[in-house]
């Protein structure tokens, strides 16, 4: 099972180490396969693809005269399954998503962090700097987020959707031209929402309604898939996809039709953070790192270059305007106050969601 935040498949994170490889990359590596080997010139991270890239490696191993090795995961799940397995001592900085924090801290995995070792927390927005999910920042620094939501052709749709309702009601016109992010949570979640109940409910029954509405969706369904529906979007194959806002503002301006909306029911917040594992083997190195990403302008550079929306409040500040009011991005309080984060859930309904998962996709 692939949950939240796994927006690159294993194929898709090879070929983009395959290509970095081969453009150059003597200050920074990225890799699909756990590093094992350490030095304390080099700094090993462990991260989502598509969250680094050549320039922003070299210019700190420029700053800092530390060798970057980025290796990179899939989802939350593969990226925990690798540290239980022996891997919490090989990286000293780790990108796990809000929910993951939670249940990473739960087992033992973090170390707290110094925030006198820390510059920049203070240019974040309010609405990052206590978070819920990590009370006072006392484990992790948020480093980008966004919405779940859904991308659309407005050209070869006969209406604008604005909710997840209308993946329902228009079925019949979507039919095997819509896709849903290969998520249980984020699937389920929004099934949920649309009932009007919570992304992160617990009741039994509840849970039930939402993966019956999702049976009946299932004939409209090309396929379950995070990443997969980007061309078939810009070519038009597709007619509707969920996704993430990330994705979404980075394939827009490769089709002038395409738009990107947050349903008015409620979505995903989701967050993505960095954190130091307990065992890091270049602490030292991990908050050279931590203040690097949080400096205004790394910050503006991500959002410019990756599509990332950032938390901080002095880099937004300094984006150009059509960024800033940028919806993908950057969406309106309104939809803020109306969207939840994804939390862990006891292992029994974990395990129910699971049983419905695997029957939604494999029907």
């Amino acid at each position: 099972m692939q949950t939240r935040r796994g927006f690159l498949q294993s194929t898709m994170a090879a070929a983009i180490a395959s290509s970095a490889s081969g453009c150059g990359w003597t200050l920074g590596e990225i890799k699909t396969t756990p590093s094992t080997r350490f030095s304390s010139d080099t700094l090993y991270i462990y991260t989502w693809a598509g969250y680094t890239d050549r320039d922003l490696l070299e210019r700190f191993t420029q700053e800092t005269g530390l060798r970057v090795v980025a290796d990179v995961f899939d989802s939350n799940e593969a990226m925990l399954a690798r540290i239980q397995a022996g891997g919490a001592g090989a990286y000293s900085i780790i990108y796990p998503s809000e929910y993951m924090v939670q249940k990473m801290v739960a087992l033992g995995l973090l170390a707290e962090l110094d925030h006198t070792l820390i510059v920049g927390l203070e240019d974040l927005f309010p609405k990052f700097q206590n978070p819920d999910y990590d009370p006072n920042s006392t484990y992790s620094v948020p480093l980008s987020w966004g919405t779940t939501g859904l991308i659309y052709n407005s050209r070869l749709l006969s209406s604008s959707p604005e909710d997840w309702e209308d993946l329902w009601t228009y079925q019949d016109q979507l039919n095997r031209r819509l896709t849903l992010l290969n998520d249980v949570r984020e699937v389920m979640g929004a099934s949920l929402r649309r009932l009007g109940y919570s992304y992160n409910s617990t009741n039994p029954r509840e849970i039930n309604q939402a993966y019956q509405e999702l049976v009946k969706l299932r004939g409209a369904i090309a396929s379950f898939t995070t990443d997969a529906w980007r061309p078939q979007m810009i070519v038009g194959d597709l007619l509707l996809a969920m996704c993430y806002s990330s994705d979404a503002a980075e394939v827009m301006p490769e089709n002038e039709d395409l738009e990107y909306i947050t349903p008015v029911s409620g979505s995903s917040l989701w967050i993505d953070t960095l954190v130091i594992p307990k065992s890091a083997p270049n602490p030292e190195g991990a908050y050279q790192w931590i203040n690097f990403m949080l400096r205004p302008d790394i910050a503006t550079q991500i959002v410019e270059r990756l599509s990332f929306a950032t938390p901080s409040l002095v880099a937004y500040r300094q984006l150009p305007q059509e960024l800033r009011e940028d919806p993908a991005l950057f969406p309106p309080e309104s939809v803020i106050a109306n969207s939840e984060t994804v939390s862990p859930l006891p292992p029994e309904i974990t395990a129910l969601f699971d049983r419905y998962w695997t029957r939604l996709t494999s029907g």
